[in-house]
């Protein structure tokens, strides 16, 4: 099993507008098979937002990632100009 952070700076009071976003795409996510979860800073970085996805198989994953998805594509639309910068991290769980 992996897990994948994608870890988004948002620009100053913007993180709750990116959140409200990935819960709109939550369904795509789950129609995968995935264990998704949001997660915010509480005293690190301020305007932090952590998508972690749970997936057993990374191909899947980046597949999924490529794959054009209309829902996602509307639920996400305009989330760059809520962030400023980010970096994913990919986890093997042992």
């Amino acid at each position: 099993m992996y897990v994948v952070r994608d870890i988004f700076n948002t620009k100053p009071g913007k993180a709750k507008e990116l959140v409200k976003k990935f819960k709109k795409s939550f369904e795509s996510f789950k129609q995968s098979g995935f264990k998704v979860r949001i997660m915010t800073d509480t005293v690190s970085t301020y305007w932090t937002v952590v998508l972690e996805i749970e997936v057993e198989d990374l191909k899947l994953y980046f597949d999924m990632a490529r794959e054009r998805n209309p829902e996602m594509e509307k639920a996400m639309e305009g989330y760059m100009e809520l962030v400023k910068g980010g970096r994913r991290e990919i986890f093997k769980v042992e």
